[in-house]
């Protein structure tokens, strides 16, 4: 069989990245071009000069992809990109980009789900993992537990009702003086502190998740006490997070039966999130997977990965594409 070389974009959010990708597991290359440090003077992303800076970008981080792959336009036999869910304008100068591309090769355009990409990050660093399988998919933009049946079909099972957990950690941060981006930062400090600090955490009867009670319960403790030990606080408002994480997990397996977890995202990289669902399969004696760090936040090789398995399924798309900035999975 042929191999199928992806070109993927991935303009989402604040990265340029675009990536190479054979037969949808092998990265020959991903370019990640990031915004953080001109987005954290203003302590997040503004969508306006993400626009900007992807237009500026997007081009130079191209060539610059097929110059470390070491391949040409003329090898590419997939245009792959993400159209949806993330900022309108930034999803725009991807898909704009993809279109000409795919006109001008004469080659298959390929809209992937920015969700559906970060499951496809793990593809890419477990060569053997196939589906179905459960994936918990963790990020600034979404929590969603999903069923993950074949490639290209999902079942959602449980997500957000209101936060999504990344943006609970960005918002805690800011609030107790940590600096764009404050998931990492998070990280970091609660290493340092105690889990002595009672917070509420929020269940339902069914799988659904929601973190906007903890996130204010945070903020008005550190409104109240001003002096309130914050490596204490990242480290109490880190466990009572992961614990409602674990807990829908733990249901959503017995209720499916499945031996295998993923979990994606940004959110995925969280250090402490990692070692607790390592703890868990040990516990139930099933398998945990997670992407290599550089493959959890946004990338083009995910999209390239997750184009690839839309293309074999059939899901080609045309010219009339377009961004789609609320795009839900499944």
């Amino acid at each position: 069989m042929k191999d199928i070389i992806t070109l993927g974009i991935e303009s989402s959010c604040d990265e340029t990245s675009v990536a190479i990708v054979k037969n949808g597991r092998e990265v020959l290359t991903n370019i990640i071009n990031t915004q953080i440090e001109i987005h954290k003077q203003f302590g997040g992303v503004v969508p306006e000069i993400a626009s900007r800076k992807h237009i500026e970008n997007i081009s130079e981080v191209t060539k610059q992809a097929l110059k470390e792959a070491n391949i040409n336009f003329e090898d590419i036999d997939l245009v792959a990109c993400t159209y949806g869910p993330g900022l309108v304008g930034a999803l725009l100068v991807g898909v704009g980009y993809a279109k000409a591309l795919s006109f001008a090769l004469n080659k298959p355009l390929i809209g992937v789900n920015h969700i559906e990409g970060h499951i496809a990050a793990n593809y890419i660093t477990f060569k053997e993992l196939e589906p179905p399988f459960l994936c918990l998919i963790i990020s600034g933009g979404h929590t969603h537990l999903v069923y993950i049946e074949d490639y290209t079909q999902f079942k959602i099972l449980g997500k957000t009702r209101d936060d999504a957990i990344g943006e609970a950690y960005d918002k805690v941060a800011r609030v107790i003086g940590l600096e764009y981006p404050g998931g990492p930062k998070i990280d970091k400090l609660a290493k340092e502190g105690q889990e002595n600090i009672k917070l509420p955490e929020t269940y339902f009867d069914n799988l659904d998740f929601s973190f906007s009670g903890i996130k204010t319960a945070v903020l008005n403790l550190n409104h109240k006490e001003p002096n309130i030990n914050k490596a204490d606080l990242c480290a109490s408002f880190e466990k009572a997070t992961t614990d409602m994480l674990i807990n829908n997990t733990t249901k959503a397996i017995n209720e499916m039966k499945v031996n295998k977890i993923a979990l994606a995202g940004g959110v995925s990289a969280n250090s402490y999130i990692r070692e607790r669902f390592k703890i868990l399969g040990k516990e139930l004696g099933i398998d945990i997977y997670y992407p290599e760090l550089k493959l959890c936040t946004d990338n083009a090789a995910m999209i390239a990965s997750a184009g690839y398995y839309n293309f074999i399924a059939g899901n080609v798309s045309g010219m009339e594409l377009n961004a789609v900035p609320n795009l839900k999975i499944g």
